[in-house]
């Protein structure tokens, strides 16, 4: 759905009265770019003789990030395509009893997944703001604001994408599922929030 278009195209899109890509799309967009910038702190790291001790340890967070990066690039997509297979479920045709209950079930089965998608993205985000908190820390201090954008990004992408989990977790029926979810939901801001603050409290400027 998205491949192989502009930036300008992406955010027009979203600009537009199409509901995808939405809030999800867009909070996995974020995650990716602060994985990007977390890498690229790393990078700048890599090869300064100052930095010579922590080399290592920054090659092995680019790598981490890089890989963050992909996860969070297609879960805009997944996210789009999960919205869209809850729609198409509301479509289906319900003049018998027999249509009727298909179509309850497969709602149901659709919005659950709408709900886990941006969740997994969420706990993927929240992965990227450990790495920032590293770059912030021991890599190159003249890039350490790029560190501190890639953990208020990562947050900002954890948090946009969990409300993305509670505003499906409201049209599904399966009471044990969703406040199994909720709780994971809850224990998973926290943790972003706390994750942002550590990593925050280490920027020296």
């Amino acid at each position: 759905m998205f491949d192989n278009i502009t930036m300008e195209e992406f955010l027009n899109k979203v600009a537009s009265n199409d509901p995808v890509p939405g809030g999800g799309s867009v909070s996995a967009l974020a995650g990716s770019l602060a994985a990007s910038l977390a890498a690229m702190v790393a990078s700048l790291t890599i090869g300064k003789k100052k930095y010579i001790e922590v080399e290592e340890e920054m090659k092995e967070i680019k790598e981490q990030a890089l890989k963050l990066k992909e996860k969070l690039y297609e879960d805009i997509k997944k996210d789009s395509e999960s919205f869209e297979e809850v729609m198409k479920a509301f479509k289906l045709p319900k003049a018998t009893d027999e249509e009727k209950t298909h179509r309850k079930n497969v709602i149901e089965e659709a919005t659950k997944k709408a709900a886990l998608v941006p969740f997994d993205a969420a706990k993927t985000a929240c992965e990227v703001i450990s790495l920032a908190e590293k770059v912030i820390e021991k890599g190159n201090k003249n890039a350490v604001t790029d560190g501190a954008v890639a953990a208020m990004l990562a947050r900002t992408a954890v948090f946009g994408a969990l409300y993305n989990t509670k505003i499906n977790l409201g049209g599904i029926e399966d009471s044990v599922f969703v406040e199994d979810l909720k709780e994971k939901v809850i224990s998973l801001e926290k943790e972003a929030l706390e994750k942002e603050k550590v990593a925050l409290s280490k920027v020296i400027l």
